[in-house]
């Protein structure tokens, strides 16, 4: 059910990219377009092929795409840090028509083994604080914050560019 992505699956993944957006840009339209995609097509493309930033999909038994999950391998970086490896979870999508069926956790769990598998420390991600949904379904996996990104905003009116 979860394969590493390939060429043919950017259309489909394109497209739960934009679903993702418009969660975000309902969340934090100061920030986020209404529509677009986080990468182009030629960034997909070379990300498909990239072992240390793969990118996994789950794919149901009549071969519909419904989810992905984006993982970057890390390394710790500073004089200050120990040395470990971490498996980052760059974006985890399950299609709108498909959720509520466990593709979320099975994608998460996949994350986890893999992190399991490559002798990752630990398994992180970035999620929005206004994404309340979100933030429920990864603590529901025993995800707990590792560090807090806080805000001023100075200029609430910029015009959109």
């Amino acid at each position: 059910m979860i394969r590493r992505a390939v060429i043919a699956d950017i259309p489909k993944i394109q497209e739960l990219l934009g679903q993702i957006l418009r969660v975000h840009y309902n969340v934090r339209p100061d920030i986020f377009k209404s529509s677009g995609s986080k990468f182009s097509e030629q960034e997909l493309r070379e990300l498909i092929h990239d072992d240390q930033r793969p990118i996994f999909v789950y794919e149901d038994e009549e071969g519909n795409l419904l989810g992905h999950i984006f993982l970057i391998i890390q390394e710790a970086k500073g004089a200050a840090m120990l040395p470990n490896k971490t498996l980052f979870i760059d974006d985890l999508c399950v299609d709108e028509t498909a959720r509520g069926q466990k593709i979320g956790e099975t994608l998460y769990q996949f994350a986890y083994q893999k992190a399991a598998e490559w002798q990752c420390y630990n398994l992180t991600l970035n999620v929005w604080n206004a994404n309340a949904g979100a933030v429920h379904f990864y603590e529901r996996m025993g995800m707990k914050p590792q560090e807090i990104k806080m805000e001023t905003i100075i200029n609430s009116h910029l015009e959109e560019v």
